[in-house]
């Protein structure tokens, strides 16, 4: 690989991103790093989740700087593969109790620099959206489906923002959407590939 591409895959919660990364990862094997959710790394290593807004301003700040540095050990262990990301820096923002700008004071950065680290976003709606069921196997998740829209559309208006955004929607089978989400995984590839 020529040059090093970095991809954002996002979403509500239960939008099957997670099973995407996983067949995606399975089929590069030897071509691709995977950087963890920060927030499942945090949540499973024993900090609970809470409401309380001072302790919520604190785990976001703590799982954007774990977000930063997963993608830095991820990018120095593996120089010369793909590098998709579970999550990007500023999925935080969509669970954050206060304005933008305050987020950014406490992680010491700002929205476009955050942006511009991803070379593409690929964003899988919740199944929520479409009415469906949206329980999986990951324990530290615990939303709502009305959470989950809730979330989604604010990711959605965050990560649309950027340039090279890509959108995996909702479907009636979740086979045929998991497989669109990484024929768009591959097609964003490709043509960072090619033109750069």
């Amino acid at each position: 690989m020529k040059k090093r591409i970095k991809v954002v895959i996002t979403g509500g919660p239960g939008g099957g991103k997670t099973t995407a990364l996983d067949l995606f990862r399975r089929e590069l094997q030897e071509q691709v790093a995977v950087v963890p959710e920060a927030a499942t790394v945090l949540f499973q290593g024993g900090i609970s989740r809470t409401c309380d807004n001072e302790t919520l301003k604190v785990t976001q700040k703590t799982i954007f700087e774990l977000q930063k540095n997963l993608e830095e050990i991820q990018e120095k262990a593996n120089p010369n593969k793909l590098l998709i990301c579970d999550r990007g820096t500023i999925d935080g923002l969509a669970y954050w109790p206060g304005q933008e700008h305050e987020f950014f004071e406490i992680v010491d950065s700002n929205f476009e620099d955050e942006l511009m680290k991803y070379d593409a976003v690929i964003f899988f709606e919740t199944a929520a959206s479409s009415g469906k069921d949206i329980n999986s196997n990951n324990p530290v998740r615990n939303e709502t489906a009305q959470q989950a829209i809730d979330l989604d559309k604010k990711l959605q208006s965050i990560w649309s923002r950027h340039p090279n955004y890509h959108f995996v929607s909702s479907s009636e089978s979740f086979i045929k959407k998991i497989m669109f989400g990484i024929m768009t995984i591959e097609n964003v590839i490709h043509q960072k590939l090619t033109n750069d």
